[in-house]
């Protein structure tokens, strides 16, 4: 296996804390110091269909958003179906399942300048099937940084407990990057955080602030969460849910303190309620509404339905009730896609300010292009 190509493994203390964000964002940040950088998922959790193979999502979002000159296949070797961990146990192909990953690891990172691993979930993911981020890590020969949440106490006693599995694997663990922290509080965390990791041998390397447009979903999205189709504009499907409102009010009082990107749910047969986001639509060329969702399998007068069609507005229709809707949607793991422009832009320019590059570099012994 290459051992040459300067690597890193993203992992993280727990499951949706940002790896992926620092992925992107450090591939972006690398690019004008490495001409060359290889990535690979080695385990996957969540796939999409590519040419009829099961892929990760992140993988194909890099290959996507950087143009990976890399078969899709050996940037997400392993993918993680519902029934995977009966097979192994009933199979124990351990053996297979790492020369498979190592294999794709050196077809990803072939004549490349720097390679980028992400991990997935915390450090004891994929024990089940004997192939946990730590024996990933070591495995691919890498050094690990770590994605925390923000705080102060819970991060640095998750981070004692990850470090604690990648240390009994022998891999080293040469810093920490803490994401979605509030704003007000970075230089205070900073300093705490700071201290507590380092009291456990870990560098805070970065700290990345909250951005609430990073957890907002995009109208495809829910969608599809929502067991929906759309019924009008479709062609405004990446438009981003900032808040969702229930049209449980009399119309009169329905846009009192609403806000730009608002979602409206509503039954279909509330065509007081309907009408009232149809009027505001066409005055203001859909705003504030980012979109408008007929619960319940209900759809207003055929009239009404027609008038929707004319405007701008995006018009979902689901079987679930609006209070089931609203549920679902805020409980929603938002993920970054592929063509989310807004979104990526401001990952790439988040890690590029925020973690320190350099000193990562330095730590793995990896002199710049």
């Amino acid at each position: 296996m290459n051992t040459t190509t300067p690597r890193i493994f993203i992992a993280a203390t727990e499951q949706n804390t940002g790896k992926t964000t620092v992925a992107l964002g450090l591939y972006a940040s690398l690019r004008p110091r490495f001409n060359r950088i290889g990535f690979i998922k080695p385990v996957g959790q969540r796939f999409t269909e590519v040419d009829g193979k099961r892929i990760d999502e992140d993988s194909v979002l890099i290959r996507d958003t950087f143009g990976t000159q890399i078969p899709i296949e050996d940037m997400s070797p392993i993918a993680v179906e519902p029934d995977f961990t009966r097979r192994y146990i009933n199979q124990s192909n351990h053996e297979s399942l790492a020369r498979r990953i190592q294999h794709s690891f050196d077809r990803s990172c072939w004549e490349k300048d720097f390679a980028i691993i992400e991990g997935t979930g915390h450090a004891g993911v994929g024990s089940t099937f004997d192939l946990s981020n730590a024996t990933v890590a070591k495995l691919l020969a890498s050094r690990v940084i770590l994605v925390t949440p923000g705080g102060i106490g819970r991060p640095i006693d998750e981070a004692a407990l990850n470090k604690a599995l990648f240390d009994r694997e022998g891999v080293e663990v040469i810093g920490v990057v803490m994401n979605k922290v509030h704003p007000d509080k970075l230089d205070y965390i900073a300093d705490f955080a700071g201290r507590g990791f380092e009291r456990l041998g870990l560098e805070l390397l970065g700290i990345v602030p909250m951005e609430n447009m990073l957890a907002e979903p995009t109208l495809q999205q829910i969608c599809e969460h929502i067991r929906g189709k759309f019924l009008y504009n479709q062609k405004e499907s990446r438009r981003h849910s900032r808040q969702v409102v229930i049209g449980a009010v009399s119309s009169a009082n329905l846009f009192h303190g609403v806000k730009d990107g608002t979602l409206l749910v509503v039954p279909g047969d509330r065509e007081d309620v309907v009408l009232a986001a149809l009027s505001r639509s066409m005055a203001q060329d859909g705003g504030p509404l980012a979109g408008l969702v007929l619960s319940d399998d209900l759809r207003p007068h055929a009239r009404l339905l027609e008038m929707l069609g004319q405007t701008t507005l995006p018009v979902i229709l689901s079987p679930m009730d609006s209070y089931t809707i609203a549920q679902r949607i805020h409980s929603m793991t938002v993920k970054t896609l592929p063509g989310d422009t807004r979104k990526i832009e401001r990952i790439q320019d988040l890690i590029q300010r925020h973690v320190a590059i350099p000193r990562l570099l330095e730590k793995i012994g990896c002199a710049e292009a």
